[in-house]
C-alpha cells in the first residue's frame, strides 16, 4: 500500500509487517516517488535471507547478498560477542535503506523514514527534527530535539512496550545513533540490559513459546513483572545504563535515555534529552 496520508505532506507504505510514515521539506514529490520505487522489493529481499538473518551473527560468517540486510549484518556486528542476531535491527535498516533512496535522487532539506518508531533521519545543515518521546500510556516523557550539527541520523526505541519480544524490563530505551539499524539494534541490547536477574517477580518464557518464528529461540524473554521497589527500579536502569556508557565510549551511539516504572535516566549527549526528574546524568 502507497498512500498520502490527509496532511497532505506524509507518505504511507505499508507492505506485511514493514510500516513507515515518511517525510520530506524540499524536491518532496521526488522523494516520495524514490521511496516507493526503493520500498517495492524490500520485503522480498528480507524474506529470501530469513535463514541467515535469523542466526546470532558470528564475525567470521559470511555476509548476506541484499544491501537492507547488509545495513543489519553492519550494525550488529560490533555486538557479535553478545548473544544477539541482524534481525535486531531491521526495523532501522529498512528505515536508511529507504531514507537513503530519498536523499540519493531529491534535494531535500529535511526527510524522515519513520519504521513503527524507528527512525531513519536526514537533516541539511541549520536544520532541526523534533519529537516527543511517548511512554506506554500514550503520554509524553519528554521533547527531544535533533540538530544537524549533532551529526545523528537515527532515532530507534525498544522495550517491553514494543511490538518485540524483550529480555529486560524496561518500558523502552530510546537511543541516538548515526543511522537507524545502528540504533534499533543498540535500544534492544540495552533494553535487555535494564533487569534485575534472577529477581522473583520477573516471569520468563522461553521465546518460541510466545512467538515460535523468533529468532530468540529458546532463550529467556520477560512475560511479566510485578511490583518492583524504587531502589530496585533503579539498579535495573543503572544496569542498562552502564551498557549504554560502554556502546558511547566505543563511538556505537551518541546518547541513550532509559525508562521504567515512572523512572528515567540517560546516559551520553543529555542536552539531546530534556526530561524533568532524571537520575544523576552520566
Amino acid at each position: 500500500m502507497a498512500a498520502i496520508l490527509p496532511c497532505g505532506t506524509r507518505l504511507h507504505l505499508q507492505h506485511g509487517p514493514i510500516d513507515l510514515i515518511i517525510g520530506a521539506d524540499g524536491a518532496r514529490d521526488e522523494a516520495f516517488a524514490a521511496a516507493r520505487s526503493r520500498f517495492a522489493t524490500v520485503l522480498q529481499e528480507l524474506v529470501s535471507e530469513l535463514p541467515f538473518l535469523r542466526r546470532a551473527l558470528q564475525s567470521d560468517r559470511r555476509g548476506p547478498n541484499g544491501t537492507v540486510a547488509q545495513r543489519m549484518t553492519r550494525a550488529v556486528l560490533p555486538h557479535c560477542r553478545t548473544f544477539v542476531t541482524p534481525m535486531a535491527a531491521v526495523a532501522g535498516a529498512v528505515a536508511d535503506e529507504v531514507l537513503a533512496a530519498m536523499t540519493d535522487c531529491a534535494a531535500v532539506s529535511r526527510a524522515y523514514v519513520n519504521n513503527g518508531g524507528d527512525i531513519a533521519l536526514y537533516l541539511a545543515p541549520g536544520h532541526s527534527f523534533v519529537t516527543a518521546i511517548a511512554g506506554l500510556d500514550g503520554r509524553s516523557n519528554g521533547q527531544l530535539t535533533v540538530r544537524a550539527s549533532d551529526g545523528i541520523g537515527g532515532i530507534a526505541t525498544s522495550g517491553s512496550g514494543g511490538r518485540s519480544l524483550s529480555m529486560g524490563i524496561a518500558d523502552a530505551v530510546t537511543v541516538l545513533a548515526k543511522d537507524a539499524a545502528s540504533a534499533d539494534v543498540a535500544a534492544t541490547l540495552i533494553a535487555n540490559a535494564v533487569d534485575l536477574p534472577d529477581h522473583p517477580a520477573i516471569h520468563r518464557v522461553p521465546a518460541h513459546e510466545r512467538d515460535p518464528d523468533s529468532d530468540l529461540k529458546n532463550h529467556l524473554i520477560t512475560n511479566g513483572c510485578e511490583h518492583l521497589s524504587l531502589p530496585e527500579i533503579h539498579d535495573a536502569l543503572q544496569n542498562g545504563r552502564i551498557v549504554a556508557q560502554n556502546m558511547i565510549r566505543q563511538g556505537l551511539i551518541m546518547s541513550a535515555c532509559l525508562f521504567l516504572r515512572g523512572e528515567t535516566c540517560h546516559a551520553g549527549m543529555s542536552h539531546l534529552v530534556p526530561l524533568p526528574g532524571d537520575m544523576e546524568n552520566a
